[in-house]
């Protein structure tokens, strides 16, 4: 009889075996290992292909990982608002007046809230808030406009959607910690992009990205978001 040949596991399978977080020496060892490719080049570019693979995550699924609050300052007789560094888009955004009472802005555009509010005497509590951008040309951060301009000084509170630091200079990542799959596939889509690699198998990682990705859209975009009380639990109807 003839021998059996035991496969040698995987740097990724590995670690799963031991139950521990997928980190990115871990994802950059399964990069190399999922493509065959130990070429300087590829392992200067696996950087790339994972950064690059976060962004496609990060845009299409919202998780609560993904966001971020802060409290700021909205001052008397100015109705600009500077925006984090950091700063991508809003998910919600709070005044709070004298009594601790929070008082959560419209969103409008800045021709609404110049049409409302043409004058910046047009003094109160501010109501909306829009996206105005950059307050000078060499400014690279976003700013809001307020409507109308503050009448005194108020807190605000704005809870906001943000790209946390990549696993790349993290090590780590909610990514790699919770739901490892989407990240491999999606970095394995960018690698094997970048190699020019056959059709089939680029079509079969950007398979298993996609499945990965319906899943963590369920966490993120289901599970995470619905209210059990009102919504009532998952479950599958049973014939």
């Amino acid at each position: 009889m003839g021998r059996v040949q035991l496969k040698k596991a995987s740097p990724l399978e590995v670690h799963r075996a031991k139950g521990l977080p997928l980190n990115y020496t871990e994802l950059s060892a399964a990069l190399v290992a999922y493509t065959e490719n130990t070429g300087q080049d590829f392992a200067d570019n696996i950087p790339t292909f994972v950064k690059q693979a976060e962004m496609r995550i990060y845009n299409t699924v919202q998780l609560p990982a993904l966001r971020k609050n802060m409290m700021g300052v909205v001052t008397l007789n100015n109705k600009y608002l500077s925006a984090p560094d950091d700063f991508l888009s809003v998910f919600s955004l709070a005044v709070i007046d004298g009594t601790g009472e929070y008082q959560y802005m419209l969103d409008k555009d800045v021709n609404f809230i110049r049409a409302a509010y043409p004058t910046p005497t047009a003094t109160g509590v501010p109501k909306y808030y829009a996206i105005f951008g950059p307050q000078s040309a060499s400014a690279t951060e976003l700013s809001f406009i307020l409507g109308p301009t503050p009448d005194g000084d108020y807190e605000v509170e704005l809870h906001y959607f943000y790209y946390p630091e990549s696993i790349v200079t993290a090590g780590t990542s909610w990514l790699g910690d919770n739901f490892d799959p989407v990240l491999l596939y999606g970095a394995l889509v960018e690698a094997y992009t970048y190699m020019k690699g056959e059709a089939d198998l680029l079509a079969l990682y950007g398979q298993k990205y996609m499945e990965a990705l319906a899943m963590l859209k369920v966490l993120g975009d289901g599970k995470q978001r619905q209210d059990a009380y009102r919504s009532g639990q998952t479950r599958v109807a049973v014939r």
